[in-house]
């Protein structure tokens, strides 16, 4: 069994609930997720989605950290891109001087979904292409070494040990690689390419002052219920958001699973809708500790980040519950 769990949570916005609610229901989650001894507990990026309301990860990975007192905190992640690297030193600094050896520093390499929402950042597609070349700067901020600007410090970060993590596939990979930083890879839908991204990123690992061997962590949606079928209700939101998405070109907040399973769906949404159902580890407590094994075995990997959503608030604190209860975690109750 993968020997640590934490949980990524996206901040998603339900029908008939106002965004700063998902907020709030992310630092709720956060704090149960402590409880339950969970390890880490990472928020997210993303700008100008109806469906999502963490569009500032640093902020709110403030508000997590401020609420819990011992379970580590960061982003999955700040997409690089989008930023100057010293703001994103600075930013990091100043979480990990105000909550000293909690702190998580998960970078990606996305720029906006769209046109306007990249003019908007300032940003173009082709900013992509030079996550190594920020990445490198950033690190250089952090452990003083950067060169372009030898007059200018990143203040409160310089010095600080804040662990990175890059999120990747493909390229990806060879960069996290490259760099000596940990990996996080998904998803698990597709276990024979994220087998093949961990064993190229292993393959090609170069030892550096950020790490001196592989660390692997494998992302993805895992369900847990009574009974399977209520296991698969839990999938439902998301499953139909994606696929909406897809044919309507607007991610949605997530609906309750009864509406949408009343719903009529073109053809091609429900192709959509199916797909996005199928392949996720989901199912009965022991029916889960099965597909996790299987993960472990072929993946290898050190740590599952479990990226789960639902319009069920009360069925997802269950579904983490159960997974806790599944791998072993030791509950620690709250300060």
């Amino acid at each position: 069994m993968i020997r640590r769990l934490s949980i990524l949570d996206r901040s998603r916005t339900r029908e008939g609930h106002p965004a700063p609610q998902a907020l709030r229901d992310t630092v709720d989650l956060a704090r149960t997720a402590e409880e339950l001894g969970y390890h880490r507990f990472w928020v997210s990026e993303h700008h100008s989605v109806p469906g999502v309301a963490g569009s500032a990860p640093t902020v709110l990975a403030a508000a997590v950290a401020g609420a819990t007192r011992r379970i580590r905190v960061g982003t999955g992640g700040v997409m690089l891109p989008n930023h100057q690297p010293l703001v994103v030193a600075e930013q990091f600094g100043v979480l990990e001087a105000l909550f000293p050896g909690r702190i998580d520093m998960g970078l990606g390499r996305s720029v906006g979904f769209t046109n306007g929402i990249r003019r908007a950042l300032g940003r173009d597609i082709g900013d992509a292409g030079l996550f190594e070349e920020q990445l490198a700067e950033l690190l250089g901020w952090l452990d003083g070494s950067q060169q372009a600007h030898p007059e200018v410090h990143a203040r409160p970060a310089e010095g600080l040990r804040i662990p990175p993590y890059v999120l990747a596939t493909g390229e990806g990979a060879g960069i996290a690689a490259r760099a000596g930083l940990p990996l996080v890879v998904g998803d698990l839908r597709a276990r024979g390419k994220v087998t093949e991204v961990v064993e190229a990123y292993r393959k090609e690992f170069r030892p550096t002052a950020w790490g001196t061997e592989p660390y692997v962590v494998v992302s993805g949606t895992v369900a847990v219920a009574a009974t399977a079928a209520d296991a698969r209700r839990i999938l439902v939101p998301e499953a139909w958001s994606l696929a909406h998405s897809r044919t309507r070109g607007s991610f949605p907040p997530l609906r309750p699973a009864e509406e949408v399973e009343a719903l009529a769906m073109a053809p091609k949404e429900r192709q959509l809708y199916e797909g996005a159902l199928a392949g996720h580890v989901h199912g009965t407590e022991e029916q889960v500790a099965a597909q996790l094994s299987e993960v472990a075995e072929l993946t290898g990997a050190d740590e599952l980040l479990v990226t789960t959503s639902t319009y069920d608030r009360a069925a997802l604190v269950d579904s983490y519950r159960r997974l806790a209860r599944v791998t072993g975690l030791t509950p620690r109750p709250r300060l």
